[in-house]
């Protein structure tokens, strides 16, 4: 059976919307719409065959819209969208959205929240508990400092699925010590998986393939390719390189594996962890 190439990690967007507040100006690459057809040609030279939409802005209007998007294009595969979990109805909004089997699963935008214990929050139990019910993912956005609370997270609902976002966004060219410690603890988690993503973006020198190869190097081993996800991060990723560039950097920092590991990596994984068909 052949292995479809995925990309478990890409966004669109349009800033006639209105909801994307972290896109500013000041971000002047990615300050524009981002499509489908901005994307088909990148995909054509990697040779993607499906792909996941991943949200951008913490509303529900998003998450309706990227699952429009899904439904009219044939190699998007699923949609990881956002609920507000505080909400007094999220899991009737949960169920509404899961409606729609194109919706993969959910992702709070964890790293934005200025309350770095919110996710262990009593509150949001019923919700995690839905999230099993219905069968969908927890994208974790988080950043080194997180980790610690996700573990705790994890502990004490052990039957989520878990993805880790662009490898916890480590400091690429500064101290990954704590990040590693920290990592690790989640790794040993048999069922906790990790994207193989955004990492581009977290070089804070030069961005390079020799830059990134430590951190790369430190995945493969804590997780190895049967739990790493490769995403793209795009248009994100297009702040410091091509979406080919860093395809082409993931697959010679890979080139060491057996077939049937790369395999798994890049498309294998995600199309296990997502249930995707």
């Amino acid at each position: 059976m052949t292995i479809p190439r995925i990309d478990s990690h890409m966004h669109v967007w349009r800033l006639s919307r209105g909801d994307y507040g972290w896109l500013t100006p000041d971000l002047a690459p990615i300050y524009r719409d981002f499509t489908i057809e901005d994307v088909r040609s990148s995909w054509e030279q990697a040779g993607i065959d499906y792909a996941i939409l991943v949200q951008a802005a913490p509303t529900l209007e998003e998450t309706r819209y990227l699952l429009s998007v899904a439904e009219s294009e044939p190699k998007v595969k699923g949609v990881v969208g956002w609920i507000d979990m505080m909400a007094p109805h999220a899991i009737d909004e949960l169920e509404r959205l899961a409606s729609s089997k194109l919706l993969r699963g959910i992702r709070p935008m964890l790293q934005d929240i200025p309350d770095d214990d919110w996710m262990l929050k009593a509150d949001l139990a019923p919700v995690y508990r839905a999230l099993v019910d219905l069968g969908l993912r927890f994208d974790a956005l988080v950043l080194p400092r997180h980790l610690p609370n996700l573990l705790r997270l994890i502990e004490r609902y052990p039957d989520i699925k878990v993805v880790i976002d662009h490898g916890a966004k480590p400091p690429i060219g500064g101290d990954l010590s704590s990040w590693h410690r920290d990592l690790a603890q989640l790794a040993a988690i048999s069922h906790v998986h990790c994207k193989f993503s955004g990492l581009v973006t977290e070089c804070r020198e030069r961005t390079s393939k020799a830059a990134l190869e430590p951190v790369c190097q430190s995945l493969l081993a804590l997780f190895g390719p049967e739990r790493l996800i490769f995403g793209s991060d795009w248009p994100v990723c297009t702040l410091r390189s091509t979406y080919v560039q860093w395809w082409q950097w993931a697959q010679e920092l890979t080139a060491h594996l057996p077939q049937d590991q790369k395999n798994a990596l890049f498309g294998g994984t995600a199309q296990h962890f997502y249930g995707l068909s």
